[in-house]
């Protein structure tokens, strides 16, 4: 599960970059702590769109969905197919069974690039993040973790027609954790 994910100014210049490879130019507009409800910005195969974090409906908010069992689901299955997306992050949180805050980031300290996908609801559009089994690094805080796609998986991902379900099996690279507290004393 994905609850929360943030940006910072070197998410910013790894999308540009990425965005340059894509031919297309982009200014985020969002730093910080980005909460399900809130708009974010996000990456599609027409260019970078701000959309609002969770698809509505029966008086819950869906923030995130299974890679496992997302094409099988009439809710998600549609959107998925046709209108896939990208979350950059400069990294993301997730709770440990003692409900401590661990701070996950890419062990190379980049951009991470979380799958999703979209559609419009009355108020504009909306997103999900794809989420998948836990890989070793994050196993033991929780047994879930958003899909975590490379720049190269990135672009099969927004451009790829069907051939982005091979991808839905992606087991994400390892991550980086730590707590609140170690973050403090790492400064």
């Amino acid at each position: 599960m994905c609850g929360r994910y943030y940006v910072d100014d070197e998410t910013e210049r790894d999308i540009e970059r990425l965005m340059k490879l894509m031919d297309q130019g982009q200014l985020i507009e969002r730093f910080g702590d980005i909460n399900p409800g809130q708009m974010a910005m996000t990456l599609t195969a027409e260019g970078p769109r701000q959309m609002r974090w969770g698809f509505t409906g029966r008086g819950r908010l869906l923030i995130n969905a299974r890679a496992e069992t997302v094409l099988e689901r009439p809710t998600f299955a549609t959107h998925i197919q046709q209108r896939r997306c990208l979350l950059p992050a400069a990294g993301f949180y997730e709770w440990d069974p003692a409900k401590e805050k661990v701070t996950c980031t890419a062990e190379h300290n980049g951009t991470i690039l979380m799958a999703g996908f979209y559609r419009t609801e009355e108020d504009g559009p909306h997103f999900i993040i794809v989420t998948t089994a836990a890989n070793d690094s994050m196993r033991k805080i929780h047994d879930r973790m958003p899909l975590i796609l490379s720049e190269e998986e990135a672009i099969s991902w927004l451009h790829g027609g069907t051939s982005f379900i091979h991808l839905l099996d992606k087991i994400p690279d390892p991550v980086t954790t730590f707590r609140a507290y170690e973050q403090q004393s790492l400064l």
